[in-house]
């Protein structure tokens, strides 16, 4: 018999929940691989068929692992919620990649395109700056006959213009990009950029790492081991990464639940991943929901059991899980909050992809929204640095009991 669905009600009410509640009313097997991690507080020692049990989990068990994923968040994150103030500058929206997802990019030829000189993107550092930012997050499109250096030139503008604005730019894919273009070995290209001024990675262009979904994502992409392979060599050269995953298109919980271990399985070797971002598919103007290969993006359950079963996966080895606000409405972004995530993401100013993609929360979240929307669930607002390790409370420290208060050890 399979098993029942959750009801909206019930998903939006699991906050209010107790694990001795919602424990005896789950299968035993799945009980049983919760608590081993609760206790342990790590996820290294469950299976990958266990956790492809907590990752189909319906009805009572959905329920269990999201309260779960919530006591574990306190545990191992504290009740701080951090974000970070940053500035999103995409500096081209020209790409030839043709991924099916993406309803941000545009052909050369088309009326709205728009390039960024290195000067240009340095101006936006400093309008950041001036405004409290300590964050660019620079990203573009892939337009054929980009200049060899363009990169570098970028990070030397924002560096000579803010030279202590932290600057996490560049995807794999970009990377990869600018190696064709330069000809130089990958290790050789991230310690250039790395010199001028490159501070952390995004671990984007990541999707599903699996290439069999990748050819249906977009068939034009660096591969799965190419994805790897920088975000890799970019570690061992000290520069730290986000991880992600795109999840509510074509994949299944067996792909969230491989690439997970996959990212797990990194961070045990390098240590260099900063955090794991969810990232759910935002399907309206895109071609890939348009000719029908995918689903409408994801469902209720599903924006919380992924945010969930990576507290659970990841624990020992990524401390920050992290909601993506502008993929998500102000009430979904706070009850993945409570189903096990820690950290807002970014103010971001000007966030676009998600924009043209159909996403309807906006381009800019302040500094103050993001510390109420923290409170309206009881949590503790911080402000961090990209490495989370700067914390400044949000808060009097009167309002909140002192064992609440110590920061935890972010990882």
């Amino acid at each position: 018999m399979p098993a029942r669905s959750c009801t909206r009600e019930e998903l939006e009410q699991f906050p209010e929940l107790e694990w001795n509640s919602v424990a005896p009313r789950m299968q035993s097997d799945v009980r049983c691989t919760i608590e081993h991690v609760l206790e342990k507080q790590e996820g290294a020692a469950v299976t990958r068929e266990q956790w492809l049990n907590l990752a189909n989990a319906e009805g009572d068990d959905l329920i269990a692992l999201l309260v779960a994923a919530n006591a574990l968040r306190a545990e191992l994150a504290g009740n701080i919620v951090t974000y970070v103030v940053n500035r999103n500058i995409n500096f081209t929206n020209v790409c030839f990649i043709g991924c099916k997802f993406c309803a941000f990019s545009r052909g050369p030829r088309e009326e709205d395109t728009y390039f960024l000189r290195p000067e240009e993107v340095a101006t936006k550092a400093v309008e950041a700056w001036q405004i409290g930012a300590t964050e660019v997050c620079i990203q573009g499109g892939l337009p054929r006959g980009l200049a060899p250096y363009y990169y570098r030139d970028v990070l030397r503008a924002v560096k000579a213009a803010v030279p202590t604005m932290h600057i996490h730019a560049f995807s794999p894919m970009e990377i990869v990009y600018g190696v064709e273009l330069t000809g130089m070995p990958l290790r050789d290209y991230l310690l250039m950029l790395r010199d001028n001024g490159l501070d952390t990675l995004p671990g984007t262009a990541a999707e599903i790492l699996d290439d069999e979904v990748r050819h249906v994502l977009s068939r034009n992409k660096l591969s799965a081991n190419d994805w790897q392979e920088v975000i890799r060599t970019a570690h061992s050269c000290g520069i730290r990464s986000t991880s992600t995953l795109m999840y509510g298109h074509t994949e299944t919980p067996a792909h969230w639940v491989d690439q997970i271990l996959m990212l797990r399985g990194i961070q045990n070797e390098t240590g260099g991943f900063t955090e794991f971002v969810p990232l759910g598919f935002i399907h309206t103007n895109t071609i890939l929901f348009q000719q029908g290969l995918s689903r409408p993006g994801p469902t209720l359950a599903e924006h919380l059991k992924i945010h969930a079963l990576a507290r659970l996966v990841f624990a020992g080895s990524i401390n920050n899980i992290q909601v993506s606000w502008v993929k998500l409405d102000r009430k979904l972004s706070q009850l993945c909050l409570q189903a096990g995530a820690n950290d807002y993401g970014g103010t971001l100013m000007e966030e676009n992809i998600s924009r043209e993609a159909g996403a309807t929360a906006g381009q800019y979240t302040s500094p103050e929204d993001f510390q109420a929307m923290i409170r309206e669930i009881g949590r503790i607002p911080a402000e961090r640095n990209t490495n989370y390790s700067r914390l400044k409370i949000k808060a009097p420290f009167e309002s909140f009991p002192a064992e609440q208060l110590l920061e935890p050890e972010f990882a």
